[in-house]
């Protein structure tokens, strides 16, 4: 049953990816080239919706089911919204900050997902107490962002979110936790199914739409499989998610330095220096 399950999953984002680059260009959610873009011609955005659609169809099937569930569907969901009217209309960063501040606040405070504590490695707790909440915010809406800012070639933001999918799930299952295994593998197969109009050269882009979902999916997969365990464990996501994180972090400061707004777009990621 998973196992078809996965498979119809692969098949729905392959097959259902052509359609949604046939309708980006309907509603215009385009990508046009400037001087900061690595692409040449009109790309259609909006490929995410394909990943978020052959998401809920594995979900609806296996319904895969614990206190977080209802939570991280109506939080993604509006990740989902947001990334779609971004992709359509490029609104300004603070549109797609409110959103993920409203979905963060979903998972934390109607969800119940919150980092309390972590075991020490040589006994003990250390706790977060009054942190814990802001705590969990940042890293729901850093790595978020942290996905979304890799977004800048063929394949990369797609291909990192699989392995990090793969590292996750991997952990979840060593650690018995069936949830996050089914969840992330359903994530996982409809990413790949998309990767393959995705690789290089690029048929359509995931835009914000994929960037999003799978930046805040990513993020709260890792806290529900990591969350009030073994302090080598809480290193574990931070470990699997270093480009996207090293990457945001650089390019915070790079806009610090040079007194520009964080939301400014650049030329400068890590997978631009590596183009050149």
């Amino acid at each position: 049953m998973i196992f078809l399950t996965l498979l119809m999953c692969f098949l729905i984002s392959i097959f259902i990816t052509p359609l949604v680059k046939k309708l980006a260009y309907k509603i215009r959610a385009t990508d046009r080239p400037n001087t900061r873009k690595v692409h040449q011609k009109l790309m259609p955005r909006l490929g995410g919706l394909a990943i978020y659609i052959a998401f809920l169809a594995g979900v609806f099937i296996l319904q895969p089911v614990n206190q977080y569930s209802a939570s991280i569907l109506i939080g993604s969901g509006i990740i989902v919204i947001s990334g779609i009217l971004d992709d359509m209309f490029e609104l300004c960063g603070k549109f797609n900050l409110l959103a993920q501040v409203v979905a963060a606040a979903i998972i934390v405070f109607y969800g119940g997902l919150q980092i309390t504590f972590i075991n020490l490695p040589f006994g003990g707790l250390f706790e977060f107490g009054f942190l814990s909440i802001p705590f969990t915010f940042l890293w729901i809406i850093g790595i978020t962002n942290a996905i979304n800012l890799i977004d800048g070639l063929d394949g990369l933001a797609a291909g990192v979110s699989s392995i990090a999918l793969v590292a996750i799930s991997g952990m979840a299952f060593i650690m018995g936790n069936l949830y996050v295994v089914t969840v992330g593998s359903i994530l996982l197969i409809s990413t790949l199914g998309f990767l393959y109009h995705n690789f290089y050269p690029a048929k359509i882009f995931m835009g914000d739409t994929g960037a999003l979902f799978l930046g805040f999916m990513i993020s709260v997969l890792s806290l529900l499989g990591f969350k009030n365990i073994t302090f080598v464990s809480f290193i574990v996501p931070i470990i699997i998610l270093g480009v996207p994180i090293s990457d945001t972090i650089f390019a915070i400061l790079r806009r610090i330095i040079n007194k520009q707004p964080l939301s400014s777009p650049d030329k400068s990621h890590l997978h631009h220096c590596l183009l050149r």
